[in-house]
């Protein structure tokens, strides 16, 4: 949509009250990391330390990088990562993940680490309470780079993600690498043959394929889902989004598999109602001990991404997903429910004609704060802002710190890779500053000296004119208008048949199918007729009905790890027998249902 050639930067918006308080920092697209209060103070700024992002720990130290590698060779590869307390001096240090020989350059030990790193005793890298990062100690989770060939994938050179774990001394304990794991991502045929044409080369090291671009990795930490039984979500199990590939996976940390996923196959009955999530960033757990805790959080940056067909935004498959406009989203990863979403549209701006007012097609994150607010780095314009719950826009920075703007710049940015929130007492070599409110400026009157004042000098009326409609049409439908209809009750569960559940109840006569499904969703108004006959055939003496509607139970659903719908389970009341999933004809359900009874029961 364009931004003006004049607006205010530092803090725009400040309401004391609703906001949770603290230091943000974050990283100046080259004047280093910088502390500010949330009247936009600045604090301290450590010149020229790099960070991709950086973070901050408590007593004051900080985490980032001394440099990149020459961008000739490398793509975003930082050379070390580096811990430094208060005054700039280094505490810890890493870099002996690879040893590089590039041409014209002093051979040397890289850690080659790109977008994200975690240390251990917190699991996401901003403030949870009750999990707080080890200082002088601990081991640290870098995401890095190694450069590769693998034929399954391209016959290009690839730059491939790696995780690998760090402890104190330097030792890498353990080492994961994305490329080994490409079957189980599940591109399509489509996708993998653009893949192989095109892993998305860059110009580095005279061509590589940036077939991923993985920007973001945490561990999951103590969640409920573990806690519930779910395997997948071991607390040292590791979360990640594909930049590129349009996807968030979780793997075992044990065994390296992908044990959770979503996408890059958006058209997948279970998630369509998602969405295209395009070119995502900071995709990460909520922490436990935070409002939210459980779900997924992730920053939908639109833009362009993915692999695939051919279409008019793309001519050879490769970042054929296009979308101008971001989203935040909160999604229950075992129901794929949005909990929570920022959109265009939550600043009042129409989707699709004016989205573009909420968008930042790369970098950029969430933070979710102990008061339940959501810290937003839309970062692309350098704009950093808190939201309530309820959407409420209740603090906003702009990013006085751009690249090269004189007259002969090519270009200019003021990007923000990634925002975090701290706690006052996490800096304690400084007093805890004033808070006072700002109030935003009413741009409709507000004018720059000598500037024209708000108001016409005299109003005319023309004889015969009528008001405006409230709600003029645009040439455009908005998305409210096409998804109308998609929200509508498609058909009723017959409540005579299957009995609504409530509570859960053991010790039960009769085996129990148990639907779970939403009276929205076609594909459980195809299968509710089949069930219908099913159980009106000879097998009724022996089964009862239930029904779980996903959209007002979401803790039985999620107690069931019920991802998509419609999907039938069998119970004997003590535990799951069989489940089935998707549309399904008579004579398959009826098989099914006869040889569990003939099975279970006696």
């Amino acid at each position: 949509m364009g931004l003006p050639s004049i607006y205010p930067t530092g803090v725009t918006i400040y309401k004391p009250e609703k906001c949770w308080n603290g230091y943000n920092l974050v990283p100046t697209i080259d004047s280093g990391a910088l502390l500010f209060d949330m009247n936009g103070n600045e604090v301290r700024r450590w010149e020229q330390f790099h960070g991709f992002p950086n973070k901050l720990l408590p007593n004051g130290n900080l985490i980032g990088y001394s440099g990149d590698r020459n961008p000739k060779y490398g793509m975003q590869d930082g050379i070390d990562l580096v811990q430094v307390d208060y005054d700039g001096n280094i505490v810890w240090k890493f870099e002996k993940f690879e040893f590089v020989e590039d041409e014209g350059e002093e051979p040397r030990w890289m850690a080659r680490t790109h977008h994200d790193y975690q240390r251990e005793g917190n699991p996401v890298g901003y403030y949870v309470p009750g999990q707080i990062p080890e200082v002088n100690k601990g081991n640290t989770l870098i995401l890095a780079h190694k450069t590769l060939y693998n034929e399954k994938i391209s016959d290009k050179k690839l730059l491939d993600d790696v995780f690998y774990e760090v402890d104190w001394e330097g030792n890498i304990l353990w080492q994961w690498n994305a490329n080994e794991h490409f079957d189980e991502i599940g591109f399509s045929e489509d996708a993998k043959k653009t893949i192989y044409a095109n892993p998305n080369m860059r110009n580095a090291d005279g061509g590589v394929g940036d077939w991923l671009h993985i920007n973001c990795m945490s561990y999951l930490g103590p969640n409920k889902h573990y806690d519930n039984g779910d395997e997948r979500f071991n607390p040292e199990n590791i979360i990640f989004d594909s930049r590129e590939a349009n996807f968030i996976a979780i793997i075992s940390k044990k065994t390296g598999k992908i044990v959770w996923k979503i996408g890059p196959n958006w058209n997948d009955e279970d998630i369509k109602h998602i969405d295209f999530i395009i070119g995502p960033h900071h995709a990460h757990l909520i922490p436990q001990g935070l409002p939210g805790a459980g779900n997924i959080l992730v920053f939908d940056n639109g833009g362009w991404g993915g692999y695939g067909l051919a279409n008019p935004s793309s001519k050879d498959g490769l970042k054929n997903a296009l979308r101008d406009y971001s989203r935040v989203l909160e999604i229950n990863p075992i129901t794929l429910e949005i909990v929570w979403e920022f959109t265009p549209e939550s600043i009042k701006a129409a989707i699709p004609t004016d989205a573009a007012k909420f968008y930042s097609p790369y970098v950029s994150s969430a933070q979710r704060l102990p008061n339940g607010n959501t810290l937003i780095d839309e970062g692309s314009d350098g704009r950093v802002f808190e939201v309530t719950a309820e959407k409420e826009i209740v603090w906003e920075w702009i990013s006085p710190y751009f690249t090269d703007d004189g007259e002969d710049a090519k270009t200019t940015n003021n990007m923000i890779y990634r925002a975090y929130r701290y706690p006052y007492d996490w800096v304690p070599q400084e007093e805890k500053p004033i808070e006072i409110e700002i109030k935003p400026l009413d741009i409709k009157t507000y004018r720059l000296e000598n500037a024209g004042k708000f108001g016409a000098k005299s109003v005319v009326k023309v004889e015969g004119t009528i008001p405006y409609s409230v709600s003029a049409a645009l040439c455009v439908a908005k998305i409210d208008e096409s998804k109308k209809v998609n929200k509508e009750k498609l058909f009723t569960v017959n409540r005579n048949l299957f009995e609504e559940v409530i509570e859960e109840k053991k010790n039960i006569e009769k085996l129990e199918l148990i639907l779970f499904g939403a009276e929205r969703c076609k594909h459980c108004k195809a299968l509710h007729p089949i069930i219908e006959k099913v159980l009106e055939s000879d097998l009724a003496q022996y089964i009862k009905a239930k029904y779980v509607d996903v959209d007002k139970s979401s803790e039985i659903t999620e107690r069931y790890k019920v991802q998509g719908i419609p999907v039938i389970i069998i119970t004997d009341g003590e535990k799951e027998l069989s489940r089935k999933a998707g549309e399904k004809s008579y004579n398959e359900l009826y098989s099914w249902i006869e040889d569990l009874i003939h099975k279970n029961l006696k």
